[in-house]
């Protein structure tokens, strides 16, 4: 039998490696590591500054700034005035950890908490990391019905 240049075992192996060049990218994906997180981030529209930190198991972040929780001298931090807790309204939003609960899976860190001083209303969060930013998203019930704000990383 004469062999022809091109054999079932060469067209098999183009396309495994076809295959990969369509696979490889989504299956090697690379995921953020569990404390890409950790660190100060600043809102990219300037208005919330947050340093995110591990606490056991979990992540949460504290309140660095918030162009509603500060006073008119764009300094001094208002009192958590609106929080539903009698006992925390006399406390300063400086430092106050707004984010609670968040847990690391699959390169996104879910089943958070988001506490909004400015209103006092508590919100379902999760975030994670694309391109270098971070994305915070707070919703209600589900995270359809929810906002995403986009952050970078400042210098801590």
């Amino acid at each position: 039998m004469e062999q022809t240049g091109f054999s079932r075992r060469h067209a098999l192996s183009l396309a495994i490696a076809s295959l990969g060049l369509f696979v490889s990218p989504t299956a090697m994906a690379q995921q953020a590591p569990a404390d890409a997180v950790v660190g100060p981030w600043a809102a990219d529209d300037g208005s919330v500054k947050l340093d995110l930190f591990r606490s056991g198991a979990e992540y949460q972040g504290r309140l660095l700034y918030g162009n509603k929780l500060v006073e008119a001298d764009g300094v001094t931090f208002k009192k958590d005035v609106k929080n539903p807790d009698p006992a925390l309204r006399s406390r300063s939003m400086k430092n106050a950890v707004i984010l609670t609960g968040l847990r690391y899976s699959k390169g996104e860190w879910t089943g958070g908490s988001l506490y909004d001083g400015s209103s006092g209303s508590t919100y379902s969060c999760k975030l994670w990391i694309k391109d270098g930013k971070m994305y915070l998203r707070g919703y209600l019930g589900v995270s359809l019905l929810g906002q995403t704000r986009s952050f970078h990383r400042i210098a801590g």
